[in-house]
């Protein structure tokens, strides 16, 4: 393995909106750079998990050094950071961008410029590094390489004439993307410039290995870290020695250290990946560094909702699946819950809903688990005694004692060509949005960004902004602020008893529109039982919404032939006190399709 000086390694990370390309690009340099060849090399190699590959998504990022001879003859270390593109893995990209010195900003020439791009590229401006333009996708048929640069120097105000036009399915042009990564991308320096005699590296990522433990990943910015040293996690404040240390190359590849400069992996025995902080500072313990590199930042859940197993006796198979999942996704927090209705689960935090529904499929997916979820929420800051943060609608104290409610509140920018704006604003203004700004990036293209409650973004907002925008609209999201809201708590009665997993918290203007959707689903999904049921929308004592669903008639005169006709009221009368029995002691079946139908009715 070459020994290469630090003036002669590139740590670049890819970002771009979601499907512009961006795996597709990474196996193409891979592919060059000799790490994959035609037997070993498959599309999204960087992609790791199955449901990555199926739905042409990044979830998790990762990381690949490969050797690159310029055209000088010299030989280059490329350290490449595959990061996700969709708005809920926002967190990898922020902390796979502090690894780097520089990024390749993708755009798909039959799209240009779209929301994810402006966020992605703000967080390399941020991270004050080198952003290198490239256009993707040259040789389809639709593509508009000039347009498309138009709208980098406009929208990005970067030079359009530094833009490396390349297509990663096909490798048109991409040994001359190569090349600008050396001569564009800066090399490495000293994080405290040179004499600084204390170790700093940066754990951006970290996984679980059934036979090593966990691999952290790390970026070296001073000093050297070798096998047999002893190292000190500062956040955590716990130390431990490093039995290997080395780069990825697809594989693990054990080198004698890591040096300033250098992207690569330690592993240090730990056993639980939660024992890990992702950007944490590592330094040796022998002499240890007194500033960590970067301010520590805690992931915080966006969303949450209850899971629980279809079938009770499975509890401890969702235990022990969910305590494994969490140590490949540090970002997954979760608390036991218990349900009336529904038994004993999970309350579990997500970053948005997509990293909710990569959750549950790999749970069921990798687990065998049959699961089911409450509806998504968000969390509440309510004015209580004291003041309380509440993510459970359960747990919706009594409004005499409220003196107030918070709601988050995101930012949302969404580009769409101006002939769907119309449409547009109807959605967010349905969705209590608030107009902030409204550019136009080109003649043809609008950016519209605008204030949403949280808790509308969560329900079936990015289905009805694809249908209005006919797919054309591009969406890219935010933490803002916490807003005082007028909300109440909704619940749902079946029979009269209040079924604790079908409450939500809801705006007072729309909850009646809402609890008539969900007891109308509840209605065509609960069966005919041999009794009347009645189903209810509440809010606290009061109905605002009723459905019945009429009871199982079985025909008790069919063995009078003829006869007088106070016998035939005589067997409908017993019949009338059977049911009015029946319906005081009786008890509702409510089966799981009917739960998750609630789930689909934020289409108001």
């Amino acid at each position: 393995m070459p020994d290469i000086p630090r003036s002669h390694i590139r740590n670049f990370s890819i970002i771009a909106h979601i499907d512009h390309g961006k795996s597709t690009l990474a196996d193409r340099l891979l592919a060059l750079g000799k790490l994959t060849d035609e037997r070993t090399g498959k599309d999204q190699i960087l992609d790791s998990m199955d449901i990555e590959r199926e739905r042409g998504i990044t979830i998790k990022s990762n990381s690949a050094s490969f050797y690159w001879k310029g055209t000088d003859g010299e030989t280059y270390l490329f350290n490449l950071i595959d990061t996700p593109g969709h708005v809920d893995f926002t967190y990898e990209v922020s902390r796979s961008l502090a690894a780097c010195e520089g990024v390749l900003l993708l755009v798909d020439s039959t799209q240009g410029v779209q929301a994810q791009t402006l966020s992605n590229f703000y967080l390399a401006l941020e991270a004050d590094l080198y952003i290198l333009p490239v256009i993707n996708k040259i040789d389809l048929p639709s593509a508009d390489v000039e347009k498309t640069k138009k709208m980098i120097g406009e929208s990005l105000g970067l030079n359009p004439d530094d833009a490396v036009a390349v297509s990663g399915k096909s490798g048109l042009n991409v040994e001359a993307l190569m090349q600008a990564i050396i001569d564009k991308i800066p090399a490495p320096k000293l994080k405290a410039g040179e004499g600084y005699p204390h170790t700093r590296a940066l754990v951006f990522d970290a996984y679980f290995d059934t036979y090593r433990g966990v691999v952290e990943k790390i970026r070296v910015f001073d000093g050297e870290i070798s096998k047999n040293d002893q190292i000190f996690f500062m956040r955590k404040g716990v130390t431990h020695p490093v039995n290997e240390v080395g780069i990825s190359q697809l594989k693990l590849v054990p080198t004698p250290s890591l040096k300033a400069g250098e992207v690569g992996y330690i592993v240090t025995g730990i056993k639980n990946v939660a024992d890990v902080m992702l950007g944490d500072t590592i330094t040796l313990a022998s002499k240890p560094a007194d500033e960590p590199l970067f301010k520590y930042k805690e992931v915080k859940p966006m969303v949450f909702s209850g899971l629980f197993p279809v079938n009770g006796d499975d509890y401890p198979l969702l235990k022990e699946s969910m305590d494994k999942l969490a140590l490949n996704d540090p970002a997954l927090i979760y608390e036991p819950e218990s349900s009336e209705a529904l038994g004993f689960g999970f309350r579990v935090g997500y970053l948005g809903l997509l990293h909710m529904e990569i959750v549950q499929e790999r749970l069921e997916r990798e687990f065998g688990i049959n699961l089911l979820t409450t509806a998504p929420s968000v969390t509440y800051h309510i004015q209580h005694k004291p003041m309380m943060t509440l993510n459970n609608p359960a747990e919706f104290p009594d409004p005499g004692e409220i003196d107030r409610i918070e709601e988050p509140y995101v930012k949302v920018a969404i580009i769409s060509p101006s002939e769907y704006m119309g449409a547009i604003l109807q959605l967010l203004a349905d969705k209590r949005g608030e107009n902030v700004s409204m550019n136009y990036l080109d003649t043809t293209t609008v950016q519209i960004i605008y204030l949403v409650p949280l808790a509308e973004m969560i329900f079936e907002f990015y289905d009805r902004l694809k249908s209005v925008s006919r797919g054309y609209a591009s969406l890219d999201y935010e933490f803002a602020e916490y807003r005082r809201s007028t909300l109440v708590k909704l619940d749902i009665l079946v029979h009269a008893n209040r079924v604790d997993a079908l409450s939500m918290i809801v705006h007072k203007n729309a909850a009646e529109t809402r609890g008539r959707q969900v007891i109308e689903q509840l209605k065509e999904h609960i069966s005919k039982h041999q009794f009347q049921i009645a189903i209810q929308a509440a809010i606290g004592g009061k109905v605002i919404a009723r459905e019945t669903i009429s009871a199982l008639r079985k025909n008790v005169t069919a063995k009078c032939y003829g006869g007088d006709i106070s016998r035939k009221r005589k067997l409908l009368d017993k019949q009338k006190e059977g049911k009015k029995r029946m319906k005081m002691i009786g008890s509702v079946e409510i089966p799981q399709e009917a739960f998750l139908s609630v789930l689909k009715t934020g289409d108001n």
